[in-house]
Formats: C-alpha cells, sequence, structure tokens
C-alpha cells in the first residue's frame, strides 16, 4: 500500500512563502491572492476531484491532512480555502454515493474556479435546515435568490456562490433550494470584514437581490428541517471535518512553537533552559495529551465519510462532537503556548499573537457549543418530551 505524501500537494518551499506572507495580510486585512494563485498552479483547488475528471483523486482523508498542514502555516488561508474544498468534497460524496448533479463543481475546480459557501444567515440558528433567503421559480427551472449571506469566506474572488433559499411559491413548496449563482450585479458584497481574527479570510457579507441560478445549477430542492437528503449529510460532514482539522492544525503549530521557545528560553534563576523547567515541561505536555486526540479522530471519521461506512443516527453527533473537540482543543492548547512563550508573545509581530486571534473564531462556525451539546444528549438520551 503506497504511503500518503502531503509534500507532494504542499511542498515545504510553497508553506513558507505562504506563512511569511500571513503576517502581512493579518495586519493590513487583505485577501491571500498570492497563496490562491499558488495553491491553484499547485492543483490544490482540485484535490477531492476523481482523476478521471482531471483532479487529483484524493479522499477526505487526506485533504483534512493537507488542511492541517496549510493552517499551520496561514490559518486564515486555510479556512478560505476550506470554503470552496467544501464544495468539492459534497460533489465528491455525491459521486462517490452514484448521485448526479454536481459535476460542474468537479469540472470548475480543475478549470481554476473559485467555490463560495454562502448559507450562514444573521439570526439563522436552522443553518442548513432553513433559511430566510428567498428562492423564487422562473419557470424554467431555476431560481432567483433574494437574501444576506454572512460569513461569505472568499469574498473577493469567489466565481460561484453556493448557497440555499426558501421556495415558498412553488405548488409543492415548501421547499428549501440549493443552487449556485455566478457573481452578476445582483450580487453586492460589502467591504465590512474587520475582524479580531483570520482577517485573510475576507469573509465579507453578501447581499442578493434577485441573483439567478440558472436549472442547470439547481442542485437540490428538499423539505426543510432535518433530512437524510445527500445535500445535507455532504454539507455537514465535509465542513465539520475539515473545520476540525483547519483548528487543529493551529494547535499543531502552536505546539511547536512552545516546544521550540521552551528548548531556546533560558532562566536567569537556574541557568537552564525552560525546557528543563518541571512546570514548563508539565504545561507542554498537557498541551500534547490533548492535540494528540485530535487527528485520529478526524483522520477516522474522514475515513468512514470515504469508505461510505453506515454511522446511521449517529453521524451527527459523530461530526459536531469533532468540529466541537477540535475548537475547544486548540484554543486550549494556544492559551497554553502563550503563557510557555512569556510576555513576548503578546506582541502583535509575534506568530502566536495571531494564533491566538485566529482561534476564537472555531466558536462562531456550526455547530456551535450548544448545538453540539445538543446532538449528543439527544443522541444519548433521546429528545426532551413534550
Amino acid at each position: 500500500m503506497s504511503t500518503f505524501d502531503p509534500t507532494a500537494f504542499l511542498p515545504d518551499d510553497l508553506l513558507e512563502r505562504i506563512r511569511e506572507r500571513a503576517p502581512i495580510h493579518d495586519r493590513e486585512n487583505t485577501f491571500p491572492q498570492q497563496d490562491l494563485d499558488e495553491l491553484r498552479d499547485a492543483g490544490y483547488l482540485s484535490i477531492l476531484v476523481p482523476t478521471e475528471r482531471g483532479g487529483a483523486g484524493l479522499g477526505l482523508a487526506e485533504a483534512a491532512i493537507l488542511q492541517q498542514r496549510l493552517a499551520g502555516a496561514a490559518p486564515a488561508t486555510a479556512l478560505a480555502i476550506n470554503m470552496h474544498l467544501v464544495w468539492t468534497g459534497v460533489a465528491k460524496v455525491f459521486s462517490d454515493r452514484g448521485v448526479p448533479g454536481l459535476e460542474f463543481v468537479q469540472d470548475g475546480a480543475v478549470a481554476g474556479e473559485v467555490f463560495a459557501f454562502g448559507i450562514s444567515e444573521g439570526g439563522n440558528d436552522l443553518v442548513l435546515f432553513g433559511s430566510d433567503t428567498t428562492a423564487v421559480p422562473d419557470g424554467n427551472g431555476g431560481y432567483a435568490f433574494t437574501g444576506t449571506k454572512i460569513f461569505t469566506s472568499l469574498a473577493p474572488v469567489w466565481t460561484r456562490l453556493g448557497l440555499h433559499g426558501l421556495d415558498t411559491t412553488s405548488p409543492d413548496a415548501t421547499k428549501l433550494v440549493f443552487a449556485f449563482v455566478e457573481r452578476t450585479d445582483a450580487v453586492t458584497t460589502s467591504d465590512d470584514w474587520d475582524t479580531l481574527g483570520m482577517r485573510g479570510t475576507q469573509s465579507r457579507t453578501t447581499r442578493l437581490n434577485g441573483a439567478v441560478a440558472d436549472a442547470a445549477h439547481v442542485v437540490r430542492r428538499i423539505d426543510p428541517g432535518p433530512s437524510p437528503d445527500p445535500i445535507v449529510f455532504g454539507i455537514f460532514s465535509v465542513f465539520e471535518i475539515l473545520l476540525a482539522s483547519v483548528y487543529t492544525g493551529i494547535a499543531g503549530r502552536a505546539l511547536e512553537l512552545a516546544v521550540a521557545t521552551a528548548q531556546k528560553r533560558h532562566s536567569k534563576k537556574t541557568g537552564l533552559a525552560y525546557s528543563q523547567d518541571p512546570d514548563i515541561r508539565w504545561r507542554i505536555a498537557d498541551m500534547g495529551l490533548a492535540y494528540d486526540a485530535l487527528p485520529p479522530q478526524i483522520a477516522a471519521l474522514a475515513r468512514d465519510v470515504d469508505d461510505r461506512v453506515d454511522n446511521g443516527a449517529r453521524w451527527f453527533p459523530l461530526l459536531s462532537g469533532v468540529k466541537h473537540r477540535a475548537i475547544t482543543m486548540a484554543k486550549h492548547v494556544v492559551d497554553e503556548a502563550m503563557l510557555v512563550a512569556g510576555g513576548g508573545s503578546y506582541f502583535s509581530a509575534n506568530e502566536l499573537s495571531r494564533l491566538y486571534r485566529d482561534v476564537l473564531a472555531g466558536a462562531f462556525h456550526p455547530s456551535d457549543p450548544e448545538s453540539a451539546h445538543s446532538t449528543a444528549a439527544s443522541a444519548l438520551l433521546g429528545p426532551i418530551e413534550g
């Protein structure tokens, strides 16, 4: 059996260039266009596309490893690329299961198109199961979408936006419609991304005013609410696993920096390296113990998706759980790394300072802690009565 080599897809020299640019984009609040260009040239946008369609033919398990690696160099770049990979990952879930409809995503990714994720809406805690965006049928199988999407990563550069909206006017309404729109005058992108961290994602607000998806790019019409439909499983599984991967990658980098700092710093009191201090050793060991749990969990769940394992109702607590644990672990590891590094890590120029701010974004991605715990409770105890 051949061993997967991450450096074949993310070479060390490419990662170092991306790492060098990360603080600039954070400081200047700009999109990492050069990162995207180099990743596109390296074929990274099509890693999840089957080889017969011109892609690298990787599975979600390999993509998760690569995203951990990319996040260790530039978390915001990895998180932005995540949203494109989500759609190519959903297309893979479809094709692996013999479900047609997303071949254009695979072909577009190979051609260099950039797919963005337009699902999040302010105040919509239904997320995948509902929408405040209206989807009005055009009579020819297409839809016009009107509404506001938030946290639209890749906002300056996407070529197609995958989104959902609610059709309340068709004879069989109400239906939740998943489709893709192009960037036209009916789509307005606000320049409103000025955040604490993850600044390079440029996840700006997107306003739709009758943005049209033609019939060929309407992927799914399903009932609102929880659904076994492959669009729901595909988005939820790929999104949660790749998100967990990004934040696990941040934790891995923070641990790396903490170890390097402990070996380099010396105590004035004892003259010894901090790596010989029992308290520092305990702190770093605690970081390692926390971090080591996540990569195997991510790998196992990703392989289950790739292998089409039927986890039934267990899928949702498993997926929301791994995302929740990854965020909790990553925040803990970065917090501890800051303490190991000392006051120098408090300066903006220090990489740990950026990781400290970037990791906070994890709390705002679905599934949030409340949803993850509710899902786990329902799986273990059954639904709330009454």
